[in-house]
């Protein structure tokens, strides 16, 4: 199955689902788990790296809607 999404569609689901790991991370009963000496992960990764990718993906989004606008407008891509 093919979506066809816009890229402000695709950041605002991202930043949703940064949205949601916020709450389920936040939850003490999440918390309780995260901290058993039986929680692990294969990478020791935990859900706060996965909402700090998803950051970092949001903004390179926008660094790149923001340079397609640049180059729209005719102010070039030079610093």
């Amino acid at each position: 199955m093919y979506f066809r999404l816009t890229t402000s569609e695709i950041r605002t689901i991202l930043q949703g689902c940064q949205y949601t790991l916020r709450l389920v991370g936040s939850s003490k009963d999440y918390r309780r788990l995260q901290l058993s000496e039986h929680f692990s992960t294969s990478n020791d990764v935990v859900l706060n790296d996965a909402f700090n990718i998803l950051g970092e993906v949001v903004d390179a989004i926008v660094q790149v809607e923001q340079f397609n606008q640049q180059g729209e407008s005719g102010h070039g891509t030079g610093n």
